[in-house]
């Protein structure tokens, strides 16, 4: 029986279960990772910003929740509101705005890997789906609950 045929890879792996050394350098996952420092910042930002343009430009879904972030958002401040409430309210908006980012972010990964269907696929995907819609239903009790009887007292 061949290595590969027991479930082993056929490329060993020399740091596997081993030690570092102390004062060994720590070794790198990606050779896209930052060093650090000061100009990490400065490009966390510089992606963070293109990766905005970029759910703009691109996810239909992403510019549709924006559009309601954009009434909701403003309708929360001129409820004045306590404070707590007031930053229930955007926080639940701002919310499905993250989780939409990070179901297309998983969409465009899975996209990356193939385009053909395959279940784990799928799976992803629905998964993903279902964050956004649980998210979107978090907004909408945290409006029904705050937003609607704070305007029927008025």
């Amino acid at each position: 029986m061949t290595r590969r045929a027991r479930g082993r890879s056929a490329i060993p792996n020399k740091t596997a279960g081993a030690i570092p050394r102390a004062g060994a350098p720590a070794e790198v996952e990606s050779p896209y990772k930052s060093v650090g420092g000061p100009a990490r910042i400065g490009n966390a930002l510089r992606y963070s910003i293109r990766g905005l343009l970029f759910a703009l430009r691109v996810e239909s879904a992403f510019r549709q929740e924006l559009l309601l972030a954009a009434v909701l958002i403003p309708a929360a401040i001129a409820l004045a509101l306590p404070v707590v409430e007031t930053l229930a309210l955007i926080g639940s908006v701002v919310f499905v705005l993250i989780v939409e980012l990070l179901n297309s972010s998983i969409e465009a990964a899975i996209d990356r890997i193939s385009f053909d269907h395959h279940r784990l696929s799928g799976r992803a995907k629905d998964l993903g789906s279902a964050a956004v819609f649980l998210a979107l239903l978090w907004c909408f009790l945290t409006w029904m609950f705050i937003a609607l009887p704070a305007l029927l007292s008025r």
